[in-house]
């Protein structure tokens, strides 16, 4: 029984870990591109895209994850997602790029916007463009700073995934609850508490690593 629960969990764990990996994917640049907008002058794009964050932050995923899913069909007569498991899974993940973006988002500007303005003074005295200067001199700096929130977000989002079973797809907590009613044992729910925690335990390492290494990029 016990080699059963673990292969059963494992699969569904394999589609917990590609929701994760395909999110951080899609997010961490559409993040970036999202923080942009929301520091430009520019109030026609400043504004809206500010007004979008504070939508997607201020509503629970849950939520989001069903419109999504569901709003299409609902008011198109269209369900764009298609049928089965991948239009369930490509529904997801769409909900959770939308939603990790918006935070990650956040966390860039904050990193960008902490970088002292000398820094940027500095790579013009250098004569080089805005480009190179934020590449560069500020990109690294700011990845430095933004690594602790940062990484609570990402080891939220691997937990967060068990939402995906709102819209029924097939992760590992959904199938330690099938036991439940299959074979009347809950054990195997409680099981899959480990993997979360053998997750969260190696990226906290990770980023623990990675923050290490960029050490000497602060600045004072």
């Amino acid at each position: 029984m016990f080699l059963s629960v673990t292969l059963a969990l494992l699969t569904g764990f394999l589609n917990t870990l590609k929701l994760f990996v395909l999110t951080l994917v899609f997010s961490l640049p559409l993040g970036l591109l999202i923080s942009f907008g929301s520091m430009k002058n520019l109030r026609i794009l400043k504004y809206p895209v500010k007004f979008f964050i504070w939508i997607i932050r201020g509503t629970p995923l849950m939520l989001q994850l069903l419109v999504i899913y569901y709003g299409p069909g609902i008011i198109l007569k269209h369900n764009i997602w298609g049928s089965g498991d991948s239009g369930r899974f490509t529904a997801a993940l769409v909900a959770f790029v939308i939603n990790y973006s918006c935070y990650f988002s956040e966390i860039y500007r904050g990193g960008i916007q902490s970088i002292p303005v000398g820094q940027y003074e500095a790579g013009q005295v250098l004569g080089l463009t805005k480009r190179q200067i934020f590449f560069k001199i500020i990109l690294l700096q700011v990845i430095k700073r933004i690594i602790p929130p940062m990484s609570n977000e990402i080891i939220t989002l691997t937990k967060d995934t068990s939402l995906a079973r709102i819209i029924a797809v097939y992760e590992v907590i959904w199938e330690g609850q099938s036991f439940i009613k299959s074979a009347g044992i809950i054990w195997p729910l409680f099981y899959t508490g480990a993997f979360y925690l053998i997750f969260s335990g190696l990226l906290t390492l990770l980023f623990g690593y990675a923050e290490k290494k960029l050490g000497y990029f602060q600045t004072k």
